[in-house]
């Protein structure tokens, strides 16, 4: 599978051959779903946290006496039909939400978003990108030349202060490592932005 490569300047130079292993595969809907709920559920934080009826401080002295007072009777100062009082089937931060998925289902979700990226063309390979300084405008002055739609992710082989300082500015681009490619960015950026030197990291995947 042959696809275009593109300079900085954002004109087409040469074209590339893809691994048809991650590259020429069907979108598979189901398993693209289980690996987004698969992510959202084990990085989810329990937070919400009451405190139940022996957590909350207090007396257990009954406020008045059970007759004579015309009110409703009541017990504790800790009850929790009382302002202070502990929560009733409140929630607890003893949930664990995480689910399981296998590392090769996950993985042909992965190339599953890939292949429909490429056929879609959502998928943009550059060269390589190459600044003197940190700068927004360049950033914005390479998005300006490339076939993008929408937002971008833009997948790095490896830490670069120029290019992710560069784009850290610009709303419609996050710059990523391509090793930390996940299902919720590529379906959230219309266009996956690789450079050339990526496409390594991602063929070892298939390893």
């Amino acid at each position: 599978m042959k696809t275009n490569l593109f300079d900085q300047k954002g004109k087409s130079v040469w074209e590339i051959e893809l691994n048809d292993l991650v590259f020429w595969l069907e979108l598979n809907e189901g398993l693209v779903h289980r690996a987004l709920v698969y992510q959202l559920a084990n990085n989810r934080m329990v937070v919400a946290h009451t405190k139940t009826r022996w957590e909350r401080r207090g007396s257990t002295r009954k406020i008045y006496r059970q007759k004579g007072t015309g009110r409703a009777r009541m017990g504790s100062n800790r009850s929790p039909i009382r302002k202070k009082g502990w929560v009733a089937f409140g929630p607890r931060n003893v949930v664990n939400f995480t689910l399981s998925m296998n590392k090769k289902e996950r993985r042909k979700a992965l190339f599953s978003v890939l292949s429909s990226k490429l056929a879609n063309n959502d998928l943009v390979i550059v060269d390589k990108i190459d600044f003197k300084e940190a700068k927004t405008k360049n950033m914005e002055d390479v998005f300006k030349t490339l076939p993008y739609n929408e937002k971008a992710l833009l997948a790095i082989p490896a830490k670069n202060e120029m290019i992710e300082k560069s784009a850290s500015n610009l709303p419609y681009v996050k710059s990523i490592l391509v090793d930390y490619l996940n299902i919720k960015d590529l379906l959230k950026y219309k266009t996956l932005v690789l450079l050339k030197d990526s496409l390594i990291n991602i063929d070892k995947l298939t390893k």
